[in-house]
């Protein structure tokens, strides 16, 4: 074993739900990324940090490779893009229990446009394949390209996640740590509270809706008579119709909303808080690039 201490970037990519940002939490140890069912959740380029003795992994969680059909959707997959040209290397994530599809052949086309990234193929959720089916895909994946290594994983029970580490720090560059030791993101306070609220607001609601729903804070602000944190956010969506779906019959679904996020919220900052929800309509935002400045895209 060398004494060399390495640090660089990776990027995770692969279809909506392959588990790219289930895996950076994993592999980060707490959650820095939110995660849905629905796909493009991911909307900005997220860092977390991973800590070892060989090395530092910085891995960036970005939204995921699609055809855009709105502005918001162009702007994303531009944030992938810029990403793709600047990480040190790219994992391709492919599920244990599902054939490669078209959508997986499009994502690994795509890789040729970043020589100067490594490419690693990472099978995700062996937990859910039997062996069989893992070694299949394993060949298969293997097919695709000459990988720089491919590894086999699981972020729901831990499988091989300390080995995954351990292989992307060694195709790293050799560097001085880039974040300080106890960093586990660069993501402000304010940005990661308003990401859980977004990520309680995506549960259950269907179809188009998700790609609507933006958050932003007002405010964050100290309670002077009491050891509370009151934070004042804001949901938005683009239509009154997506307004009364968000809010629920007699505002049920909005205090379910506001009881899920300020759970995550208050494990976050691992102190009270009052969560004040406000549901705002701002028409057609996903089209208008006033309106996605206005709300941080």
């Amino acid at each position: 074993m060398s004494d060399t201490f390495r640090a660089g970037f990776v990027t995770f990519v692969g279809r909506p739900n392959v588990g790219k940002s289930t895996l950076t939490n994993a592999l980060v140890g707490e959650k820095v990324a939110i995660t849905s069912s629905k796909p493009q959740t991911t909307r900005r380029a997220i860092r977390g940090i991973v800590h070892a003795s060989t090395g530092q992994l910085v891995i960036v969680d970005t939204p995921g490779m699609h055809r855009p059909r709105t502005l918001l959707g162009e702007r994303l997959n531009s944030i992938v893009v810029d990403t793709l040209g600047e990480v040190d290397i790219i994992g391709f994530c492919v599920p244990a229990d599902e054939k490669l599809g078209p959508g997986d052949r499009y994502i690994n086309e795509q890789l040729d446009q970043f020589p100067r990234a490594k490419k690693v193929a990472i099978v995700t959720k062996v937990d859910a394949a039997g062996r069989a089916k893992v070694a299949e895909q394993l060949l298969a994946v293997s097919a695709l390209r000459e990988w720089d290594d491919i590894v086999p994983i699981s972020s729901l029970d831990g499988t091989q996640l300390d080995i995954l580490t351990q292989q992307l720090i060694a195709l790293l560059p050799e560097s001085p740590a880039l974040y300080p030791d106890d960093a586990v993101t660069d993501e402000t306070e304010e940005a990661r509270v308003a990401e859980l609220i977004r990520e309680a607001a995506l549960e259950g609601v269907h179809e188009e809706l998700p790609h609507s729903i933006a958050v932003t804070i007002d405010d964050m602000i100290e309670r002077e008579d009491k050891d509370l944190l009151d934070i004042y956010a804001n949901i938005f969506v683009e239509r009154d119709s997506q307004k009364g779906i968000i809010i629920g019959r007699g505002g049920e679904r909005l205090q379910d909303v506001g009881t899920r996020a300020r759970a995550e919220i208050e494990r976050l900052l691992g102190r009270q808080v009052f969560l004040s929800l406000r549901v705002k309509v701002a028409k057609e935002w996903q089209r208008d690039s006033k309106q996605l400045g206005r709300l941080g895209f």
